[in-house]
């Protein structure tokens, strides 16, 4: 139910915005800053960070951006992704029920029509908050559950292995909103420290990766390197964070009183210092990845 309701509200909300959403970037992806801009109100339109990654990879393939635009983009999108996740660590399951119902009314009604994707879209959000209602009551006899406590756990005591868990569970559900939910619910239900909650964020923005990288498998080297640099951008990012993950998740603490709300902050802000800090290297950024990726089209 979290799945379809992740996937419903992406679509419905591509659907709803993909013509302006294609324009917009086009022109607003000016210089690496509009571009990371642009990427950043794009995510929080669609609330998909994997869309518009892998829309980025379609518009370098057919020439439309360069790469520079293109990394800029993802890292806009890393940031904007940070909406949906904070939307979820609040309680509006009433709130969310209610859309849900007043979107299934528009979906049937709206017949192919901006009413009939925006009812798709809404329909999409109740659904999010009842499978995490669902899955929140799933998780409760677990809490006596001694050898699922205790793999949790063992994830303190192994960032490494935490990242990697969190990666692997990003990557299957094509979602890092989705994975990062599920761990805010086992967090909040006391069955998942603080550190090792963290280090699976990491992960999770590790997997969700992949579907720009299968995306741009068949297309051109331009747009192999753009999924290349987003891979790269995430691992990057997580690597810088692990060495400090002791005093990232004590400033993490500080942010919020439930470990739900301290998950949330903890995706939110990695999300935007990774992406500050990559910034000014977008450039040579780019360069490693032509020389990473060559162009095996290139005449000598």
């Amino acid at each position: 139910m979290l799945l379809l309701g992740m996937n419903l509200m992406k679509t419905g909300l591509e659907n709803t915005a993909q013509a302006k959403l294609r324009i917009a970037l086009k022109r607003l992806a000016g210089s690496p800053l509009k571009a990371g801009i642009s990427g950043l109100v794009a995510t929080m339109l669609v609330q998909s960070s994997t869309a518009v990654s892998v829309l980025s990879v379609g518009f370098v393939n057919a020439g439309i951006m360069n790469l520079r635009q293109a990394i800029g983009i993802l890292l806009g999108a890393n940031v904007g992704t940070c909406i949906m996740v904070q939307i979820i660590s609040f309680n509006v399951t009433a709130v969310a029920a209610l859309t849900g119902f007043i979107g299934l009314f528009l979906w049937l009604r709206g017949k192919n029509s901006s009413l009939y994707n925006l009812g798709r879209a809404l329909s999409g959000f109740g659904l999010i908050f009842c499978g995490l209602k669902l899955l929140s009551v799933s998780f409760t006899p677990l809490q006596n559950a001694g050898w699922f406590l205790d793999y949790l756990y063992s994830l303190s005591s192994n960032p490494i292995l935490a990242v990697a868990a969190g990666t692997l569970g990003s990557a299957l559900l094509h979602s890092s909103a989705a994975a990062t939910g599920i761990v805010m619910l086992l967090s909040g239900q006391g069955m998942l420290p603080l550190p090792a909650a963290v280090a699976l964020v990491l992960g999770n923005n590790i997997g969700t990766c992949i579907t720009a990288v299968v995306a741009s498998l068949a297309g051109s080297t331009a747009g192999k390197r753009v999924a290349l640099a987003h891979v790269f951008l995430n691992i990057a990012g997580a690597a810088l964070f692990l060495p400090l993950l002791g005093a990232f998740t004590s400033l993490v603490a500080l942010t919020a009183d439930s470990l739900s709300r301290q998950v949330a902050n903890a995706h939110t802000l990695f999300n935007i210092i990774s992406s500050v800090i990559a910034f000014p290297f977008i450039y040579p950024l780019g360069k490693l990845m032509e020389l990473l990726v060559r162009d095996s089209g290139r005449k000598k």
